[in-house]
């Protein structure tokens, strides 16, 4: 889902076609060691400025949780091979941010006939301080922006505009199905049965408008497991990162 764009400057040997003295007078060696000078102090900050606009790659911790439901069913929860890859964007201020992220999650249970459904997606904040340790409900405000608190959603992908002290949800899966009536629907968790189930996203994109501040992002997993006593959604947080 990156898309990379490559220039080639073709490069032609020229050869030269006039004779040149093997004398240069005192004056044109002056212009052309002028020359190289400027040459070299215009290329100075030109590099500078390619290395400061380069990608930065965020490795996140990984983590494996194991919670019961009410009839004692131990369904556990790992996360794994979770990067974000941030850039600048092509609107090329800083109110414009890019992200491409990827991660991955496995959850088995102790009941093998258990019915699962996955969701994943990330809750991005502007001026938003999103929490500290990973599933923390103590110190930090992650709980205060948490999914039921996000005042929009968006597919990853699309581009969104956020003001201060505004938050967005993410969502990474998107599932079409049909309904008993025929009718087109979607849901953004995806089902598996015989109590275990992975769901992998590679390079998907966030893209942030508008937000004058700093800007935080933070991954989770909504997990909802179904047995023949129990039904329960179980959500999980990763750890927050800077998209600057």
């Amino acid at each position: 889902m990156t898309a990379q764009h490559l220039f080639r400057n073709p490069t032609r040997r020229i050869e030269a076609s006039m004779t040149v003295s093997k004398r240069r007078s005192p004056r044109v060696r002056r212009i052309v060691a002028s020359a190289l000078a400027l040459a070299c102090a215009t290329a100075g900050p030109a590099m500078v400025g390619a290395t400061a606009s380069a990608d930065t790659t965020v490795r996140l911790p990984g983590q494996t949780v194991t919670k019961k439901l009410k009839d004692d069913t131990a369904v556990t929860i790992t996360r794994s091979n979770e990067s974000a890859r941030i850039n600048p964007s092509l609107g090329g201020t800083p109110l414009h941010r890019n992200a491409w992220v990827s991660g991955k999650y496995v959850v088995s249970t102790s009941d093998k006939s258990a019915q699962i459904g996955i969701g994943s997606g990330y809750i991005v904040g502007c001026q938003l301080t999103l929490g500290g340790n990973s599933n923390s409900r103590s110190g930090g405000s992650a709980p205060q922006y948490d999914l039921q608190s996000t005042s929009m959603t968006a597919e990853t992908g699309a581009g969104v505009t956020l003001g201060p002290g505004q938050a967005v949800n993410y969502v990474i899966t998107d599932r079409e199905y049909k309904d008993a009536f025929g009718a087109a629907g979607h849901s953004s968790s995806i089902n598996f049965t015989g109590g275990k189930g992975t769901l992998a996203y590679t390079n998907e994109t966030m893209m942030v408008n508008g937000c004058a501040g700093y800007a935080q992002a933070r991954s989770y997993a909504k997990i909802s497991v179904s047995t023949e006593r129990a039904s329960q959604t179980i959500t999980v947080y990763g750890k927050p990162f800077s998209l600057g």
